[in-house]
């Protein structure tokens, strides 16, 4: 489908009016129907976050929609801002990256009032932790869902690595206080833990309380020095996730201290160096692949805003469970990087097709969405 002219979008008034956070806005010229999703995101320049741009940029040109982006920095204030942001911009459907779960009542309650489709994507709401948020989604007519990943077998993997690997004193980086995935990756991390520790009596593994290092590359550098000055045993780290800014001034960080390969790290969200980083042992594992959470979030979106997609009243909505990929050598990275990063994962003829799948078909390409998968589909 032939590429349309973007052009930027003002949308300072509205800035203006809710409040003074960073804006990203980008448009294409509309096809056929008048539309606009907005995206609210941690970040649209660090890896993980301009990966997802990327991706959405790439479906919004060939379907013909209107984009407009908002960087909140998983800030709270900031995350409900942004959705007032964005409706009040016109979008007719947001697609949201958040923080904590509270935030979701607020989000919710503003896409009602403006009758605009809501879909998380790298998150879901825990009905077990938040029954009453998530009762607030079942209620809405207009929150549609959540793409996300299976957290806790995500931590639990990338911990057993370390511990097959024989590391066993392992201090752990967050991001942000309360964070919804931290909290499911956490779970799986001490899972792996609790259970060497069970099988194994005579060789014990320990893990620290989390140190938080929010979104940026300074404050990630800050908690590694933090976690190793206080345990100069520890022979691995977690740098949970963050977008990729966190990990990338950990390793720095390491790197200065002249502890590069000497502490096993691991985390999630792959780096654009993560090739030569892992062959260095910068980076010891790393989990993620996962950057067309967002366009899924924003397939769903935009089928509701079409009419295709109804959500059955009462219910949670639409739920995608992406696969996470692992890699733990620059070979299992170089492959990777052929296929999902020098080229894209998906061609413009397959954005549109699978725009038109129901969502059961959508919801087995996105589960199937793998390495092989795209070999098979772009090796002619």
């Amino acid at each position: 489908m032939k590429k349309r002219m973007r052009k930027a979008v003002a949308i300072a008034a509205t800035a203006a009016m809710i409040g003074s956070l960073p804006v990203s806005a980008v448009t294409t010229q509309a096809a056929d129907d008048d539309i606009t999703i907005g995206v609210s995101i941690w970040s649209s320049t660090d890896v993980l976050g301009s990966q997802s741009k990327k991706i959405i940029d790439k479906a919004a040109d060939a379907l013909g929609v209107n984009v407009m982006y908002v960087d909140q920095g998983h800030v709270s204030e900031q995350v409900t801002a942004s959705v007032e942001q964005l409706c009040a911009a016109g979008c007719n459907g947001i697609v949201i990256c958040n923080s904590a779960d509270s935030e979701m009542t607020s989000a919710i309650q503003t896409c009602d009032a403006n009758q605009v489709y809501l879909t998380q994507f790298y998150r879901i709401i825990s009905e077990e932790n938040s029954p009453e948020v998530y009762q607030t989604a079942c209620n809405s007519q207009y929150y549609l869902g959540a793409v996300h990943e299976d957290e806790v077998t995500n931590g639990y993997t990338l911990v057993n690595l370390l511990l097959e690997n024989g590391d066993r004193n392992i201090g752990l980086e967050a991001w942000t206080v309360g964070d919804a995935t931290f909290q499911q990756r956490w779970k799986g991390y001490k899972q792996a833990v609790d259970e060497w520790n069970e099988a194994n009596p005579d060789d014990q593994a320990t893990m620290t309380e989390p140190v938080y290092a929010n979104t940026s590359s300074e404050e990630g550098a800050a908690a590694a020095l933090s976690l190793y000055n206080s345990n100069p045993d520890m022979d691995a780290l977690i740098v949970a996730g963050g977008g990729g800014d966190p990990l990338v001034g950990s390793i720095g960080a390491l790197a200065n201290e002249g502890l590069t390969g000497k502490i096993d790290v691991v985390s999630t969200d792959f780096l654009d160096d993560l090739g030569e980083q892992l062959e260095s042992g910068g980076m010891f594992a790393e989990s993620g692949g996962h950057f067309c959470d967002p366009l899924y979030a924003f397939l769903i979106t935009y089928n509701a805003i079409k009419g295709n997609y109804v959500k059955e009243e009462g219910s949670f909505g639409y739920e995608i469970q992406f696969p996470y990929l692992y890699v733990s050598s620059s070979e299992d990275y170089e492959n990777y990087k052929k296929y999902f990063v020098d080229d894209d994962p998906y061609t413009d003829e397959e954005l549109v097709e699978l725009a038109g799948y129901s969502f059961d078909d959508l919801n087995k390409a996105a589960t199937s969405l793998s390495i092989d998968d795209v070999i098979s589909r772009h090796s002619n």
